[in-house]
């Protein structure tokens, strides 16, 4: 049985959401469709968490999944675990590692598959602190602090 918990990313931290480059509204915050988002990941507790106050997010977690996504993004990133920067878009961006499409909606949350590790992965309803609507598509890229 599939375990369904909250999560963000990207991942994701990551299409234009159908705004055609208009601003959208998000947390009394406006953000360009072509927007760069940046949240610090680290390891709590054996799963990766971050930490968005801008937004009212505390170690939110990355789970069904996204984890394992995260393991590999990080692999050549010295104690990752600590903290890293992800970087995450709706709009390609020079540099991006991943791109990650929206396969379905389930439980509120939604599924994206990565083609760079073959694998999907679930984001839940956080996801809406950044897009008024689930992505199409999404970029990733992680890089050391």
């Amino acid at each position: 049985m599939k375990k369904y918990f909250c999560l963000m990313f990207l991942v994701s931290l990551l299409c234009s959401c159908g705004t055609n480059g208009q601003d959208i509204s998000t947390s009394n915050t406006k953000v360009s469709a072509n927007s760069i988002f940046v949240i610090s990941p680290y390891k709590y507790q054996g799963t990766w968490v971050f930490d968005d106050p801008r937004v009212g997010l505390v170690q939110e977690p990355f789970v069904a999944g996204i984890p394992e996504m995260m393991d590999r993004l990080v692999k050549d990133i010295p104690n990752a675990d600590k903290g890293f920067r992800l970087l995450f878009s709706v709009s390609p961006f020079p540099g991006y590692t991943i791109e990650l499409f929206w396969k379905r909606e389930e439980r509120g949350g939604n599924w994206y598959f990565c083609k760079e590790y073959d694998s999907e992965g679930w984001l839940c309803p956080a996801l809406f602190k950044y897009f008024d609507k689930a992505p199409k598509k999404m970029y990733a890229k992680a890089e050391k602090k």
